[in-house]
C-alpha cells in the first residue's frame, strides 16, 4: 500500500542518513500510531475478523463493514457514501476477494477528507503584528490545556507568546492558565474582573506594544446558554478587531473526542454562533472511535488542525491527514 510503503520507508531510514525533518517525521509518526492505538485496536480488529469470516466480497460483508465503521463514529452519511464508493468499485475493477478491498478502503477514506476541498491544517500567521488565535469549546473539552500545549510548542519555534485569560467565568479557570505560563515560561495576562472583554483589551494592547509574535485567548464555554455566549463573543471579536484590525486570526473549537457524537452537536452549535476557522481535537488517544476526525468533515466542513495524542506537552500534534490513516490502519491485514 503507497501510504504505509512510504512511512515504512521513513523508517527504515539508517540513523546516520537521518536529518532534523526525517527525525522529527518519525516523532510525529509515533505519536500517531501510539495516539490512535485504542481506535486501532478495535476498529482494525474488527475488519480483520470481517475479512477473515468473509473471503469473497457479498451484500452481507458491506452490511457488516457499514456496522464497524458505524461503530467507529465516522457517521452515518459518510459510511452510507463510503459503502456506496466501495460498491462501485468492486464493480468496475472486478473485486472478488476480500483482502483485495483492503487498500481500498484505505485509498476511500483518505479521500473522504481530501474530497474536494482546500482544508488546511495550517495556522493562518500573520506577516505584520501579533497572530490572535481565539480558542472556543465547551467546559472541559480541554481548551486551556491546548492552549498551554500550543504555547510550548509555538515557544521551541522561536515565537514570543503571550496567553490571556478570558474564561472570567469559569472557577479556577484563571490560576489554571496561570500554572501553565509558570510551566512552560509563557506570560499570561489575566485579572481580578468578570469582563473577559476588557482581560484582552489588556493583553493585546501589551502584545501589541512588546512585538509578541502569537496571541492565544481562552474564553468562556456557556453553551448551555447560547444567547449569552454568542453576545459574549461577539464582545470579544469586536475588541479584538478594534486593537488588531483583521483579528482574530483564526477560531479554533476545542473538540474532547472521546465525548463522540456530543462532540459533532458542539461543532454545529459553536459554527451557528461565531466564525469556527478549525477544530483541535483534544483526548484522541482516550477514545476507541478515533473515526470522529471524518464525522466531523462531514457534519461541519472544518479542517482538524490539531489533535491531543497524550499527557506529555509534545502530545499536541499539528494534524496530518496521512498519518492519522496510517495510525488508523497500520495492523490491517496483519
Amino acid at each position: 500500500m503507497g501510504l504505509f510503503d512510504k512511512f515504512k520507508n521513513l523508517f527504515n531510514t539508517k540513523s546516520k542518513d537521518e536529518t532534523k525533518e526525517i527525525k522529527e517525521e518519525k516523532e510525529d509518526l509515533v505519536s500517531y500510531e501510539e495516539g490512535l492505538e485504542k481506535t486501532r485496536n478495535v476498529f482494525v480488529n474488527k475488519l480483520n475478523l470481517l475479512n477473515s469470516k468473509h473471503k469473497k466480497v457479498s451484500e452481507e460483508y458491506f452490511e457488516e463493514l457499514e456496522e464497524i465503521l458505524i461503530m467507529a463514529d465516522i457517521g452515518v452519511n459518510t459510511v452510507m457514501d463510503f459503502i456506496d464508493k466501495l460498491k462501485s468499485r468492486v464493480k468496475h475493477e472486478n473485486i472478488v476477494d476480500s483482502k483485495d478491498l483492503l487498500e481500498i478502503i484505505v485509498d476511500e477514506m483518505f479521500i473522504i477528507y481530501v474530497g474536494n476541498d482546500i482544508l488546511t491544517s495550517k495556522i493562518n500567521y500573520v506577516s505584520e503584528g501579533p497572530t490572535v488565535i481565539l480558542f472556543v469549546g465547551v467546559n472541559g473539552a480541554g481548551k486551556t490545556t491546548t492552549i498551554g500545549k500550543l504555547a510550548h510548542k509555538l515557544k521551541k519555534e522561536g515565537k514570543k507568546v503571550m496567553m490571556i485569560a478570558g474564561d472570567t467565568f469559569r472557577a479556577g479557570a484563571v490560576e489554571q492558565i496561570e500554572e501553565w505560563g509558570k510551566r512552560v515560561d509563557c506570560t499570561v495576562i489575566s485579572k481580578d474582573t468578570t469582563d473577559a472583554a476588557s482581560v484582552i483589551f489588556d493583553g493585546l494592547s501589551k502584545a501589541k506594544e512588546e512585538n509578541y509574535d502569537v496571541v492565544l485567548v481562552d474564553t468562556a464555554g456557556r453553551l448551555q446558554n447560547k444567547d449569552n455566549l454568542m453576545r459574549e463573543l461577539e464582545k470579544i471579536n469586536k475588541v479584538i478587531g478594534k486593537i488588531i484590525p483583521e483579528a482574530p486570526h483564526e477560531t479554533l473549537l476545542v473538540i474532547d473526542a472521546t465525548t463522540g457524537q456530543n462532540g459533532i452537536s458542539q461543532a454545529k452549535n459553536f459554527k451557528e454562533i461565531t466564525n469556527i476557522t478549525g477544530i483541535v481535537l483534544s483526548k484522541l488517544d482516550g477514545t476507541a472511535k478515533g473515526g470522529i476526525v471524518l464525522a466531523i468533515k462531514e457534519s461541519v466542513n472544518l479542517p482538524v488542525k490539531f489533535v491531543g495524542m497524550g499527557e506529555k506537552l509534545d502530545d499536541l500534534r499539528v494534524f496530518d491527514i496521512e498519518k492519522y490513516i496510517y495510525g488508523l490502519f497500520k495492523d490491517l491485514g496483519e
